[in-house]
């Protein structure tokens, strides 16, 4: 066999997924798509979050709270490799709340979060003056916000390069532009048809965004996607004003200010829309006045990777062992736990009992 694994996908979720595989001595080709793929790394918010996720869903909660309490070690060893600054930052997280009903709705979430993971998630519900303290220039349109220390952020695409620095210094191959066409499996043997080549490995782990639907089907597999997309907005640099990120507004490490979170069922469209991008400004401009004074620079959309539920799912074939497939929506959040936890899984050196938890039959019941 050409490789131990062969990775289908080279996003933050295939190279977290292959960093992983391939530090614990496993031979790992990622075949990757080209430019043109639909790339949800390279249109995200850059958020390492754990407030509100899994609220619904106790498994969710439990995992985001773990992979957030992987991230400084996992972001110290992948920059140290690498020599890439990845500006994480573990300093806390804010949503802001512009009335009481959003205020008592936040509370009410976060009250799950705790709930689901036996109190290990904490936060603070900050009143207007409170908050003021904390963050001297929001408006007074804002009655008050979340937190929570144990959120953070990152640049994204700074993570992206890290880990295929990472993955590059670990001889991982690495191949861009590729189309699967076939995926075959017997006697613990695959074959992967890309380009009209074929190469081979004892697994293969489909971590393609969107393409895992169709690529699932193969190797016995439902695995539904579910798009939505996002509009984000990047202004110039100006003086640090935001020390915390929230999930509307992110000052970055370059000074630069990320605003967006738009959800739209478009399909297949990552355009941009001036209807909700003003929507979009118009929250942030209630929230700091002072940005309307401000130069946007760039806004684009990105297709998120969900699925009908909103968690992720962790699968491996019934019908074909030794092929999975890793899908989610928190390729950042998530990216230290796929290079550990996950990546042992696929390896057969850890079975979490969480995982079983995120596959296909809870959607399919």
């Amino acid at each position: 066999m050409d490789q131990d694994c062969i990775v289908i996908g080279g996003g933050l979720v295939g190279s977290a997924v292959a960093y992983g595989l391939s530090g614990q001595n496993q031979k790992v080709a990622i075949l990757d798509g080209g430019d043109r793929s639909f790339r949800a790394s390279r249109g995200n918010f850059g958020l390492v979050w754990v407030q509100g996720k899994g609220w619904d869903y106790p498994p969710y909660a439990q995992w985001c709270l773990k992979a957030a309490n992987l991230w400084p070690e996992f972001s110290r060893q992948l920059g140290e490799e690498t020599g890439t600054d990845l500006c994480y930052r573990r300093n806390g997280g804010m949503h802001f709340c512009v009335n009481e009903a959003e205020l008592e709705e936040r509370r009410k979430i976060l009250e799950q979060n705790a709930l689901h993971t036996d109190g290990e998630f904490q936060y603070e519900m900050l009143d207007h003056a409170a908050l003021a303290e904390k963050v001297p220039q929001i408006s007074n349109a804002v009655v008050g916000a979340s937190y929570s220390h144990l959120d953070g952020h990152v640049d994204p695409l700074s993570l992206l390069h890290a880990l295929h620095q990472g993955i590059n210094r670990q001889d991982v191959t690495y191949v861009p532009s590729q189309n699967v066409s076939e995926i075959s499996g017997k006697d613990g043997e695959f074959r992967v048809v890309s380009n009209g080549k074929t190469r081979s490995a004892g697994k293969v782990v489909l971590c393609a965004g969107l393409g895992n639907q169709r690529l699932g089907e193969m190797v016995g597999m439902n695995i539904p996607v579910v798009v939505d997309r996002g509009q984000l907005m990047i202004t110039e640099r100006i003086k640090p004003f935001l020390d915390w990120p929230t999930l509307h507004v992110r000052q970055t490490g370059e000074g630069t200010v990320q605003i967006g979170d738009s959800h739209e069922k478009v399909g297949l469209d990552d355009g941009t829309d001036p209807a909700i991008l003003q929507k979009i400004v118009q929250r942030a401009v209630l929230m700091f006045p002072f940005l309307a004074r401000v130069r946007l620079v760039r806004a684009w959309g990105a297709l998120r990777i969900m699925t009908p539920d909103g968690n992720p799912i962790y699968q491996q074939s019934e019908t074909c062992p030794g092929a999975y497939a890793v899908t989610c929506h928190s390729g950042v959040t998530l990216a230290a736990i796929h290079a550990g936890t996950v990546a042992e899984w696929i390896s057969g050196k850890n079975d979490d009992p969480l995982l079983s938890r995120f596959g296909t039959d809870r959607l399919h019941v």
